[in-house]
């Protein structure tokens, strides 16, 4: 593991851990004994059950495995488990819950831009630390967050690249009615205006909507190259399934998809979805010794039929890479550990990914997939390179306007 900077203890913070560890009593920094808490804040119901359960699972994972290890800094990580209910005030409430009732040193958690940013008061008023495992619209940058999923030049540009470079010129945008879908649009139609790519249609759902028929006849009608898809949730599951009944097909009119992963092609339905893209860092066919002990780990748990997928992976390394800027701090406390941040680097199951201590996100290779019929994803294309975070696209002229 690389490290390149580390945080010190104060002279209070050693006195009062040693303190704890002689007495066995409870500190304000979450320990409490031999145990560490963390909290765990994911969708366990509601329409992001579909895509949140999982990702549950795999930081579940993730802490068996370091408790089964020994720990970190000789402390067993208990987790608090807290359901977001699909609904971003109860992500704000349950997080405050897990802060100031539980004493949480960090927590995993979110999916949607919406609970991530109904979140983020919480997190920076009570300088907590918030590990966010997905992908998102970028233009967001917060000493309280670490982003262990790509940010829009990790994922959307590398797709748009690909798109244009397939010859597909006109794209029809569809996504769920909220942050991450109308800010990544935003960035796509600035894409599209640079590159002499055509937008010739944008349409916004409610997230958990169902009738798609409209906007799935008018594809089929005005025959775009492609449909780039922001949608996300069990919207999806319509969606594909009212598109191949209007009877498009991804060989005349591809849809790539940023939110869609693994467990989601499971429930939407391989027969619905195979030969669309996606556009991820991850998939569970992706080739790496760790990915390969990654997977047999997760269906030994959770048995032979459940997938592994690019958020549920980011999830899992964002336990390896608390716990490895833990140990470079030697210590539990937030501004500690956020100090240690700036280059540690794991061996993940996507390959060697390294935390950015500028933008606090993880450089990461991008991957675009085809779902094949066996509801996996096929790696048809991979950056030449890892990809350095660029949040606020400050590398990019025509991205501009939507940053200054």
């Amino acid at each position: 593991m690389a490290r390149t900077r580390r945080g010190a203890l104060t002279a209070a913070t050693t006195a009062l851990l040693l303190l704890t560890t002689a007495c066995g009593g409870a500190t304000t920094d979450g320990t409490d004994g031999d145990t560490v808490t963390v909290g765990m804040l994911h969708s366990l119901s509601g329409t992001m059950a579909i895509s949140e359960v999982t990702v549950r699972d795999s930081v579940q994972l993730a802490i068996d495995e370091i408790n089964a290890d020994g720990g970190v800094l000789g402390h067993q990580i208990e987790p608090v488990i807290e359901d977001g209910a699909s609904d971003e005030a109860t992500f704000a409430e349950r997080a405050e819950k897990l802060l100031q009732s539980d004493d949480a040193v960090t927590v995993f958690g979110g999916w949607t831009s919406a609970s991530r940013k109904a979140m983020l008061p919480v997190f920076e008023r009570n300088n907590g630390l918030l590990w966010y495992p997905v992908q998102y619209e970028g233009l967001e940058a917060s000493d309280n967050i670490v982003y262990t999923g790509a940010t829009t030049n990790q994922q959307i540009i590398p797709a748009l690249d690909y798109l244009r470079e397939q010859g597909h010129t006109s794209l029809y945008l569809v996504g769920s009615d909220y942050v991450f879908p109308r800010t990544a649009n935003q960035i796509i139609n600035a894409y599209a205006q640079a590159h002499d790519m055509e937008i010739t249609a944008e349409e916004y759902t409610p997230l958990g909507h169902t009738e798609y028929s409209t906007i799935t006849n008018d594809i089929a009608r005005t025959e775009p190259d492609a449909v780039f898809n922001t949608l996300n949730g069990d919207s999806n599951v319509s969606f594909f399934q009212q598109l191949r009944s209007a009877g498009v097909t991804p060989d005349d009119t591809p849809v790539l998809s940023v939110s869609i992963a693994e467990e989601e092609v499971e429930g939407i339905g391989a027969d619905n979805i195979a030969g669309h893209l996606t556009a991820w860092n991850y998939y569970q066919s992706t080739q790496t010794d760790a990915n390969t002990g990654f997977v047999e780990a997760f269906t030994d748990t959770y048995g032979a039929d459940r997938v592994t997928s690019d958020p549920m992976q980011s999830a899992y390394n964002a336990v390896y890479l608390w716990k490895a800027a833990v140990e470079e701090a030697d210590s539990f406390e937030v501004d500690d550990v956020r100090a240690a941040l700036d280059g540690i680097t794991i061996d993940a199951p996507e390959g060697t990914i390294t935390l950015d201590g500028d933008t606090q996100h993880v450089i990461k290779t991008a991957r675009i997939g085809q779902i094949n019929d066996d509801g996996l994803i096929d790696e048809i294309w991979t950056s030449p390179e890892p990809i350095t975070p660029d949040p606020y696209l400050t590398g990019y002229d025509w991205a501009a306007d939507l940053t200054g």
